[in-house]
């Protein structure tokens, strides 16, 4: 009986995340069992740039603001530092040490930072910005504001179109109507040199008698010489 070892190939899958902690999952590209091109062997943790940036708030009202570190399951398996940011001064170390922050809004704006510590080590680090009171209704209102501002533009450019419209057909019927009096005008013309015509052969009809007894009375006295 041969031994055939088959050599097993994995790769990996995408993080879940692109800061922080998340997972992926290692894919066997080889060796699978029912002779399947690739399967999953496992999922592992995996980890990103440290730096998360500025984040969002997971609930917020216009009275206070819920802030989450970041974090896996189990959530106690981390350790978490809240920091209030100060400009240009040490931030102030709170003596919150959950994952979950709730805020009340202050009459200024505050800055807070959060790091998620495993064995010590700080594998992740967040900031969020609470807002006032008036600034949060300032921009709560703004969606209503955009939404006027579009409706109000989309009339203008409705108007605008239907304005263009109106002045193309009047120059179209402008420059029929040009076309069609320069039609009747050379029209009454050719009549009026027609008429003109007959008038001038009917003058020379009628003083055509006239001259002819001249000419006979001339050829008379001709003969009697």
């Amino acid at each position: 009986v041969l031994n055939r070892t088959v050599v097993k190939e994995v790769e990996f899958g995408m993080c879940t995340v692109t800061c922080g902690v998340g997972f992926r999952e290692v894919i066997l590209t080889n060796g699978c069992p029912g002779g399947e091109s690739k399967c999953i062997v496992r999922v592992e943790e995996c980890r990103g740039p440290v730096d998360c940036g500025w984040g969002q708030p997971i609930s917020e009202s216009l009275q206070s603001v819920r802030l989450a570190c970041i974090h896996t399951s189990p959530v106690n398996r981390f350790k978490y530092i809240w920091k209030r940011l100060r400009p240009d001064q040490q931030p102030i170390i709170l003596p919150n040490d959950s994952a979950i922050l709730e805020v009340r809004r202050d009459v200024h704006p505050r800055a807070f930072e959060c790091d998620t510590l495993d064995s010590n080590e700080v594998v992740a680090s967040v900031r969020f910005t609470v807002y006032t009171v008036n600034e949060m209704q300032m921009r709560s209102s703004q969606p209503d504001i955009d939404i006027a501002l579009v409706f109000v533009l989309t009339i203008e450019v409705i108007a605008c179109i239907f304005i263009i419209f109106i002045l193309i057909f009047i120059i179209i019927k402008w420059v029929v109507l040009k076309a069609s009096w320069g039609g009747k005008g050379s029209r009454a013309e050719i009549l009026s040199d027609v008429s003109s015509m007959k008038y001038k052969d009917s003058t020379s009809l009628d003083q055509a008698p006239a001259e002819i007894p001249r000419l006979e009375d001339n050829t008379l006295s001709e003969w009697n010489e």
